[in-house]
C-alpha cells in the first residue's frame, strides 16, 4: 500500500508499491535526496561486503592481506571497485584475479549509473510555484467568485502559463449509489502569456457552476475538493514545467479575499512579496451570499 499526498489531500493506493524494484529508474528519480543518498551508500557497502567475502573465503587470494582479516579484504574491495589500486594489496592467485576483474567491471557500471542518475536528478525541471494556502470565495465585480492565487517563485518569468480548476463532488445516481466525479470549473482566464509575479484564478459561482449557492457548511458536507493544475514554459530551461495542488473542503474561506501583495518602493518600483501569496483579509461588500460570513474560523 502506498500513501499519496498532494497538498492537504492524502489518500492510499492498494495493489501498488512505492518502492517497485522492477522499475529502478523511476524509483531512483522519485526518491528524496536523503533517500537517494542513503540507498546509494547501502548499495555501495553491500557490494563491497559481498566481494570482500569472496576474497576472504579464499585465503591467499589477496597479496599482503593479513591472514583471516576481513577488514583487509573489505578495503581491498573498495580499492578495486573504484579502480584506484594503491598497490599495497593485489590479486595473488588466479581466483583473486578473476574476482577482481568482475569487481572492476561492476565498479565501472556503478560509476556510470551513479553519474547518470545524479545528472538526471539535478537537471529535472521544477515549476517552483507557490500556491495560496486557502481558496477564497468573495464578491468580485458584483458576482460571487471562487479564487485561487498562485505565485511565481522563480526570479525569472514563465511563459504561456495554462491553468485548470476542478472540483471533486460526491454525486448520487438514480439507483442511489454514491460516486465521486470531477467537474471542471470555468475560469475567467485560463492562460496568460507571461507569468511574472502573481496569477489569481477566478471562477464565477453562477447558475452554471457546480458550486452555485455553496457556503462553508455545504462545501464540507459535499466533500468538495478543489484541484488546481498549472503548466508553463520556463524560457531559462527551455522546457515545460508543471505543478498541482489539492485543497480540502475545510480549506476554503468564504467571505474572505486575498490581501494586496504588491507595493511600491520609494523610487516607484513595484515590489511583489511572495510571502503574502496566501494572506487573507475580510471581504467588505454591500451584499454577502447566504451562509457566508466576513471571517470563517479555521
Amino acid at each position: 500500500m502506498a500513501r499519496i499526498r498532494l497538498g492537504s489531500y492524502e489518500f492510499k493506493k492498494k495493489g501498488v508499491s512505492r518502492f517497485d524494484l522492477r522499475d529502478p529508474y523511476h524509483l531512483a528519480v522519485a526518491l528524496t535526496w536523503s533517500q537517494f543518498l542513503a540507498s546509494l551508500l547501502a548499495f555501495y557497502l553491500a557490494v563491497n561486503v559481498a566481494f570482500a567475502a569472496l576474497f576472504w573465503l579464499a585465503p591467499g587470494s589477496v597479496g599482503h592481506a593479513r591472514p583471516g582479516s576481513f577488514l583487509d579484504s573489505f578495503f581491498f574491495s573498495i580499492e578495486t571497485v573504484s579502480t584506484v589500486g594503491y598497490g599495497e594489496m593485489y590479486p595473488a592467485t588466479l581466483y583473486g584475479h578473476l574476482i577482481a576483474s568482475v569487481e572492476i567491471v561492476c565498479g565501472l557500471a556503478f560509476t556510470a549509473i551513479l553519474t547518470s542518475l545524479t545528472f538526471v536528478r539535478f537537471s529535472r525541471p521544477r515549476a517552483k510555484l507557490i500556491f495560496a494556502g486557502n481558496p477564497v470565495a468573495a464578491m468580485h465585480n458584483g458576482k460571487p467568485t471562487l479564487m485561487v492565487r498562485i505565485g511565481n517563485g522563480r526570479v525569472g518569468v514563465l511563459a504561456e502559463a495554462v491553468a485548470k480548476l476542478n472540483v471533486f463532488l460526491v454525486d448520487t445516481t438514480a439507483q442511489g449509489m454514491s460516486f465521486r466525479r470531477a467537474h471542471e470549473l470555468r475560469l475567467e482566464r485560463t492562460r496568460i502569456p507571461i507569468f511574472t509575479n502573481f496569477w489569481t484564478l477566478m471562477h464565477v459561482l453562477d447558475e452554471q457552476s457546480p458550486l452555485h449557492r455553496y457556503d462553508a457548511a455545504r462545501a464540507i458536507e459535499a466533500d468538495a475538493r478543489v484541484f488546481v493544475t498549472i503548466e508553463a514554459r520556463d524560457p531559462t530551461l527551455a522546457t515545460v514545467v508543471h505543478d498541482a495542488r489539492f485543497y480540502a473542503p475545510q480549506d476554503k474561506r468564504f467571505g474572505m479575499r486575498y490581501a494586496d501583495a504588491v507595493s511600491a518602493a520609494a523610487d516607484g518600483t513595484l515590489v511583489a512579496d511572495l510571502e503574502l501569496v496566501g494572506a487573507l483579509e475580510p471581504s467588505v461588500v454591500d451584499h454577502q451570499e447566504v451562509g457566508w460570513t466576513e471571517r470563517e474560523e479555521s
